[in-house]
């Protein structure tokens, strides 16, 4: 099953939200930088751990 990489970001940012209550603006800087990371250069790695 193949899940967007925005969905999960929405996802799993939203249960991280209400299940540990963060700031927002930490929520924000981690989901850019996962996505930011996803898009560089680890990307490959990253996908090849995760699977």
């Amino acid at each position: 099953m193949d899940v967007p990489l925005w969905l999960a970001l929405i996802v799993v940012g939203a249960l991280g939200v209400k299940l540990v209550r963060p700031p927002w603006w930490l929520v924000a800087v981690l989901l850019l930088g996962g996505y930011l990371l996803a898009d560089s250069f680890l990307g490959p790695a990253i996908g090849t751990a995760v699977k």
